[in-house]
């Protein structure tokens, strides 16, 4: 009796014990203070005032040359986004829509933190809920909390938002940005801020590193990647090669020398090419063929910097004075970050090799697409394949823990890859051709994405599309060399 009277209590100091652990985030390792994060697992802060949030399209009046640069751009459609939308819709069904919130804190922040959007689809959405990432989101950040997140890194939206506060004459709204405020700046609508935090890479941190809701693995590490390499080192920053023009991005990327103040526009412009490509074809559904032009442009400006990424080497190896393999080098040379990044588990960037003699005979192929998109088996794959707890192969991102499989190419660095060719009696020389190809995900996990979408987003009203389309697809690199088979 005296040892189930101790047993009993002890029981259940052990039961709460567990319960306190698991609301704190499941991990001594990874803490967390939900009073400190109330809208976890997104990790976003809103300094709450009498301050409302800005749609975008009250900014345009004064800033329309910056409402047009923003217009389009991947930050505008971030919630809009269909892929997204389709995935989000999954998410919700597999694991609520309370871990939802790690997406939706970061596509579309003050729909989180005013409670606005509750499901996914945009149904019944103001604009500041839809446009996703506006204006007055990043223009409203007044601080960050990345060395206090359960990673002790940035991660899911670690920022704080403060678009306005209040005084003893009333309430103040507030929008800061990198410059000192010139004398009228922002009228009788808003006080002026200079804000060094919009000069810095950590800005950009809070949402482009996106790690795992509870076991808080880096699904994309982004900052990381930037931070590790010598981009940082050299104090060029994501907004030098992301917010302007694709000559300027270039000259940066080369020359390590930040671009001038009038180059930088709010384009926001990155690999995203396929966001793009749905969306240009929305507008022209919607008969706005200003906006598709608009949109059309920023698509060109992706594909040019995923052009303008890398490069690739073909050299001989030989043995015995005998060709034995071909060396394919691809080089990182203009990316700040890992090449790809983002969801490198969904991101395809491969290696497609020809080999041909000296009759034109093909002999040797590899990363060749088959009939239905998909790459052959025994293509050079240059991204990352996830699992689970269980240890078995997994893409979704709430069930991914860990990579079983990461082969990115940093800043400035390269990956080798060789092939063995066969050689026909008697040939004296081969020809190698080798394309560096991207697209933004595989065939067939496009179209289960876009086939999740919400019931109120009807593909064919907004897009045209009665079918997914083959997924398109930038040679981002195309080299050819003439390989002699004896030394």
């Amino acid at each position: 009796m005296e040892l189930k009277k101790v047993f009993v209590p002890c029981l259940a100091v052990f039961i709460i014990m567990c319960i306190s652990t698991y609301s704190l985030g499941g991990s001594s390792v990874f803490k967390v203070d939900r009073e400190f994060y109330p809208y976890y697992p997104s990790l976003i802060k809103w300094n709450k005032s009498n301050v409302d949030f800005v749609p975008p399209e009250e900014c345009a009046e004064c800033h329309p040359d910056k409402y047009e640069e923003w217009s389009g751009s991947v930050h505008a459609l971030a919630f809009k986004d269909p892929v997204y939308q389709g995935e989000l819709n999954k998410a919700v069904k597999a694991v609520g829509h309370e871990i939802s919130r790690q997406c939706e804190g970061c596509h579309s922040p003050v729909g989180v933190v005013t409670g606005e959007i509750k499901k996914p689809g945009l149904k019944g959405l103001s604009s500041i809920a839809v446009n996703g990432v506006s204006c007055d989101v990043c223009h409203s950040i007044s601080d960050h909390t990345h060395w206090q997140t359960p990673s002790h890194e940035p991660e899911n939206g670690s920022f704080i938002m403060t678009p306005g506060v209040e005084t003893k004459e009333g309430s103040v709204r507030i929008k800061r940005g990198p410059k000192a405020p010139e004398e009228g700046c922002g009228e009788d609508f808003h006080e002026c801020v200079e804000s060094p935090l919009h000069l810095r890479a950590e800005i950009c941190a809070s949402c482009h590193q996106v790690y795992h809701y509870d076991s808080h693995f880096p699904l994309e590490a982004t900052y990381l990647e930037w931070k590790h390499g010598p981009y940082a080192q050299r104090e060029i920053l994501c907004q030098d090669c992301h917010m302007v023009n694709i000559d300027t991005f270039t000259k940066s990327a080369d020359t390590f020398k930040k671009p001038e103040k009038s180059e930088y526009h709010h384009y926001f412009n990155g690999a995203n090419y396929l966001l793009y490509f749905l969306a240009s074809g929305a507008a022209k559904k919607a008969g706005d063929e200003e906006l598709a032009a608009n949109i059309q442009h920023k698509y060109e400006m992706a594909v040019n910097r995923l052009k303008s990424a890398a490069d690739i080497e073909i050299s001989p190896v030989h043995q015995e004075g005998v060709l034995s393999e071909v060396k394919v080098r691809v080089k990182n040379i203009r990316a700040g970050h890992n090449l790809p990044t983002s969801l490198t588990n969904v991101r395809q960037m491969w290696l497609e090799i020809t080999a041909k003699d000296d009759k034109g005979n093909v002999i040797m192929t590899s990363g060749t697409l088959d009939k239905d998109g998909q790459i052959t088996k025994n293509a050079r794959l240059f991204n990352s394949d996830g699992m689970g707890d269980d240890f078995h192969f997994a893409i979704d991102p709430w069930i991914v823990t860990s990579f079983s499989r990461h082969d990115t190419i940093p800043p400035r660095g390269f990956k080798d890859v060789y092939y063995g060719v066969p050689l026909p009696s008697g040939v004296k020389n081969i020809s190698v051709e080798a394309k560096l190809r991207y697209r933004q995900a595989d065939q067939k996990v496009a179209e289960a994405l876009l086939g999740a979408v919400p019931e109120d987003i009807d593909l064919a009203a907004t897009y045209g599309l009665t079918k997914v389309p083959t997924l398109p697809v930038v040679d981002m690199v195309t080299k050819s060399s003439k390989l002699s088979v004896r030394k």
